[in-house]
């Protein structure tokens, strides 16, 4: 029951406190309306009483009064009066009575004088006469608060000092209500106007300096046109006299030399530049003339240079005319996501923002914010003196406000003097490799190696020419999207290229990923699932690499694009048609498992491929799910200039692919950093989707159009191992040692058989060959494959 009454009484204290206030301000409001209309007795009482106090400046007052109801009505409290803002305010309304008396001081003086001593009294007596109605228009200035002011300040400082002290309040005033210094105002102010003054001054002493030159072009232009009359008028005369076309050669000749050695003259002593323009010119004609004498000496019509040209590769293939690229509708149509609650936190979070930074004393706003597929960017502009790395420092913080799984802050932004905060969506909008190739950006149907990556924060659709990257590391923990964005790149090439265009060589140790694609005529040979056979198919490519540069050299060509060119010059002159050269992209899904095979002639082989492959057309594409330093070395790093990071668990990941962190703190799912070739920073960036469903359909369209062709010379061949019987009398004796303790080490047979280092190591290479111990792991004891009791396999 006691509950209860308390209950009760609070409500009822509750709804009194808000009855109070609304009832008051509503009563307020009224009786302001009335007198600003001046309905009634009521309302010009109420003017006339706000005139004696405020002069003319009465209505100012009534307004306040309205808005000091309002805020009755809507806060239910009384407003805090003295506040900075309204002390300003207070200034500015002071400074006006005072100026409005200033101006009344003489209507009140008489040239001079006073016919009154007070101010006060004669105020009074306006008010008076205005009241009783003796005067049509009376101006009050600014009432008996103006008039006591102008007294105070009149007796101080006189009328100058006091228009001064009525300046200076409104400044104060100002200042006050705004919170801006001073000095930023006025430099902002007057910094362009500073600006504007000097170019000024600076273009008329420009001016000045040129006027003699002008002149004398102008006195020199007077006088070659003086000239010119005189001639023709002579020129006319001789015309006259002579009639034969001969006769009249000299004449012409003789006034034309006349008119070259004026002019040179002219051009040395007042126009240097059209001097050093005409030299130009002719320096850049006989450049062309030139060129153009080169170009035709080396054309390959010249008799030797075709036959370099025509001379046959190790593989071309022929283009067939009858093969039709694949249509963009066998990908999925993208699925529309209207993002509506992401929308709607924008605004939260921009407040939440910098709420946050003011918390901890960082001056900052939020000027943009890009709404991307899986994250949103916010452009946070720092105020002056605020150091970077205390936004970078409040990472944690910030992703606390905003509740966020975690945040990412790119600091700062290429271009711009902002910070970005990058924030995960709530909902993440799928990205169709589809909806990425049919963006504008791909309206290039000549760039053959145009690959779709995805779209960036803006939204924007983000494509990459291989040839131009030119090799390409793709690197990111399990799950997080490699396989989709390699899929992603052959669907992009295979949509592109025609098979005698671009060729592929695949190499898939993981042996499930890249089978789809074993019959494509794009292909060079089946795709390489062995590790063993993988470091033998890059050394074939190897090898292709040295022909065409043989090639080239023979032809005096220096790229790809320089060779074909003078393969579709010939194919113009002649009907026969030789084909020209294809790109090949060499694509590695698991370099860690080759490492692990063959980690020195892989190495050796990508590295010479990334080195000197790019003139030839041959292009890298490498991916791991293992970015350690053993497997992404430092050699093979630095070759491979553009990167593709997805997500990985730790900094030291990141910086192994990007040699900079951010890539812990991606998302997954396609969520990658792209780091072109030439670019400081990486671009964030939802990678396209693309279905299995979506890879089969474009494989089976492309399969029926052409069948694969493979090459010969560049299918890796099985290795056949040759055993060579062993010739050291003390191989049965060491096998039957190293069976027997099942342990090997070269220090054992050196001690057993009083042998030295040279000969033990060559018997243990030789158990190593014949599958009895196995490999050399270091510190580690070779392992012994056969057992005890398999005696009868040593001997074999």
């Amino acid at each position: 029951m006691v509950k209860r009454k308390r209950k009760r009484r609070k409500s009822a204290d509750d709804w009194k406190k808000t009855l109070k206030f609304e009832l008051a301000g509503l009563i307020i409001l009224a009786v302001a309306l009335i007198a600003i209309s001046k309905l009634g007795f009521v309302g010009t009482t109420i003017v006339h009483l706000f005139r004696f106090f405020s002069g003319e400046w009465y209505m100012l007052f009534l307004i306040g009064i309205v808005i000091f109801s309002l805020y009755l009505i809507w806060k239910r409290q009384i407003p805090m009066l003295f506040t900075r803002q309204m002390i300003g305010i207070y200034c500015v309304t002071a400074s006006l009575l005072l100026l409005s008396h200033v101006t009344l001081f003489k209507m009140l003086s008489h040239n001079g004088t006073f016919a009154t001593p007070s101010v006060l009294s004669n105020t009074f007596e306006l008010f008076w006469m205005d009241v009783k109605g003796e005067v049509s228009t009376v101006d009050l200035g600014g009432g008996m608060f103006g008039a006591l002011f102008f007294a105070a300040s009149y007796y101080l400082f006189a009328e100058a000092g006091s228009r001064i002290i009525a300046i200076v309040l409104i400044v104060i005033g100002i200042i006050l209500i705004t919170g801006r210094s001073l000095q930023v105002t006025l430099a902002k102010v007057l910094v362009p106007v500073g600006n504007v003054l000097k170019n000024q001054i600076i273009g008329f002493i420009e001016d000045m300096k040129s006027l003699p030159k002008a002149l004398k072009r102008k006195r020199a232009t007077q006088k070659q046109s003086k000239k010119e009359k005189v001639a023709e008028k002579a020129n006319k005369k001789d015309l006259e006299i002579v009639d034969d076309q001969d006769d009249l050669q000299p004449i012409i000749s003789s006034f034309s030399d006349h008119g070259e050695a004026e002019s040179q003259e002219m051009i040395i002593h007042t126009m240097d530049e059209d001097q050093h323009q005409k030299v130009d010119a002719a320096n850049v004609a006989n450049t062309m003339q030139s060129t153009k004498q080169k170009t035709k000496d080396a054309t390959p019509a010249d008799p030797p240079q075709e036959k370099v040209v025509l001379q046959p590769m190790t593989f071309v293939e022929i283009e067939n005319k009858d093969y039709e690229l694949p249509p963009i509708e066998l990908l999925h149509a993208p699925k529309h996501n209207a993002q509506s609650a992401d929308k709607k936190n924008i605004y939260e979070n921009a407040r939440k923002l910098e709420k946050t930074f003011q918390s901890f004393g960082v001056k900052a706003k939020v000027t943009q914010v890009h709404l991307g597929p899986a994250v949103t960017k916010y452009e946070v502009y720092p105020d002056v003196g605020v150091k970077v790395s205390k936004i970078v420092n409040l990472s944690d913080d910030i992703a606390l406000a905003l509740a966020a799984k975690g945040i990412r802050i790119e600091a700062p932004i290429p271009g711009k003097s902002a910070v970005g905060i990058e924030v995960p969506n709530s909902e993440v909008a799928m990205v169709s490799l589809r909806e990425v190739l049919e963006s504008k950006a791909n309206d290039r149907p000549e760039a053959k190696l145009l690959i779709g990556l995805g779209r960036d924060i803006s939204g924007d659709a983000v494509l990459a020419e291989l040839n131009k990257m030119p090799h390409l590391l793709v690197a990111g923990a399990t799950g997080s999207g490699k396989s989709v964005c390699i899929n992603g790149i052959i669907t992009s090439i295979l949509m592109r290229a025609k098979p005698h265009e671009v060729k592929l060589m695949m190499i898939d140790p993981k042996m499930v990923e890249l089978n789809v694609y074993n019959g494509v005529p794009h292909l060079l040979a089946p795709v390489v699932t062995d590790p063993k056979k993988a470091s033998q198919a890059l050394k074939k490519v190897v090898n292709e690499m040295e022909r065409r540069y043989e090639l080239f050299s023979h032809t005096g060509t220096r790229n790809i694009e320089g060779y074909n060119e003078i393969i579709r010059r010939n194919n113009r002159k002649e009907e026969a048609k030789q084909p020209e050269i294809p790109y090949i992209v060499v694509i590695v899904d698991e370099l860690a498992d080759l490492m692990m095979v063959a980690s020195s002639d892989v190495e050796d082989s990508i590295t010479r491929l990334s080195q000197m492959a790019r003139a030839a057309g041959i292009h890298l594409i490498i991916a791991t799910q293992r970015p350690s330093v053993d497997v992404i070395t430092g050699v093979i790093k630095a070759n491979i200039p553009s990167r593709i990071a997805f997500s990985v668990s730790s900094q030291t990941d990141s910086r192994t692919i990007l040699d900079m962190g951010g890539a812990e703190k991606l998302l997954g799912r396609g969520d990658m950093l792209f780091l072109p070739v030439g670019s400081s920073k990486p671009v964030r960036v939802q990678g396209a989707f693309l279905s299995d469903e979506e890879v089969e359909e474009t494989v089976d369209f492309v399969i029926a159009q052409q069948k694969a062709q493979y090459q010969e010379e560049m299918i890796p061949t099985d290795i056949v191992e040759t055993k060579s019987e062993v010739q050291d009398d003390l191989y049965q004796d060491a096998v039957q040692l190293v069976v027997d303790m099942q342990t090997a080490s070269v220090s054992m047979l050196q001690r057993r058989f009083r042998v030295g280092y040279t000969r033990a190591a060559r018997l243990i290479d030789a158990m190593e060959e014949r599958g009895v111990v196995g490999p050399y792991e270091g510190s580690k004891p070779r392992d012994v494959l056969i057992a005890k009791d398999n005696h009868d396999e040593l001997t074999s």
